[in-house]
């Protein structure tokens, strides 16, 4: 049987966060924004919280009729800068003034909040709309089902339809191994977070349609 999937909303706000709490309180870069194991416990969903406000106002989130597993997907313009996929632009269009806002909202003493959000912006392409997979989450004791896939394929056959690129960062050798098989590519410039983990920005052409 297919996975089946549908478009969250306000009322699957509490359900997605804690879903991502869940899924990320292990993550490398979860656990270098918030290094005590214990103040993550507490702190973490709040930031989870943040970015499930973000997407539901501007974006997109697909979630398994299930509710084990969530994709959280940005449209963004073209934004008439010069850039390409390679990600070697910055975005001069971005709001600065946001991840202030997070952090401010999460945990105003913690400057780990404010700088992954401009060290991911400062790599992030300009110059061609795509769909951004900000983030995918998968509870813990559903991974390796292929939920995870499922959401993705979703969208991507979506972008492949209309022409769009696709773009993420992949925070695991092991994440990046499974969006390679998805058609992404490495951009070719890592960034490593300061005394951090190591993330992948990946980028994906459209795929022209199937002849039969």
């Amino acid at each position: 049987m297919g996975v089946v999937i549908r478009t969250a909303g306000d009322g699957d706000r509490e359900l997605v966060v804690r879903l991502l709490d869940e899924a990320f309180q292990d993550d490398p870069v979860s656990s270098w924004v918030f290094p005590d194991e214990e103040y993550r416990r507490r702190t973490h969903p709040r930031l989870m919280a943040a970015f499930t406000d973000a997407v539901l106002a501007d974006g997109r989130i697909d979630l398994t009729e299930d509710g084990a597993a969530c994709a959280l997907w940005l449209p963004v313009p073209a934004d008439g800068n010069s850039g390409d996929e390679s990600g070697e632009d910055h975005r001069e269009g971005a709001d600065d003034d946001h991840p202030v806002q997070v952090r401010e909202a999460v945990d105003p003493e913690n400057e780990r909040v404010e700088l992954i959000a401009r060290l991911t912006d400062g790599i992030h392409p300009s110059g061609r709309a795509h769909e951004y997979l900000w983030m995918i989450g998968v509870t813990p004791g559903r991974q390796g089902e292929g939920l995870g896939t499922a959401l993705i394929e979703s969208v991507l056959d979506r972008c492949d339809r209309a022409g769009l690129p696709a773009y993420l960062e992949a925070s695991s050798a092991r994440g990046r191994g499974l969006y390679e098989r998805l058609g992404f590519e490495f951009t070719g410039r890592v960034l490593d977070l300061p005394d951090g983990p190591r993330m992948w920005p990946m980028w994906r052409e459209p795929r022209p349609p199937a002849t039969a």
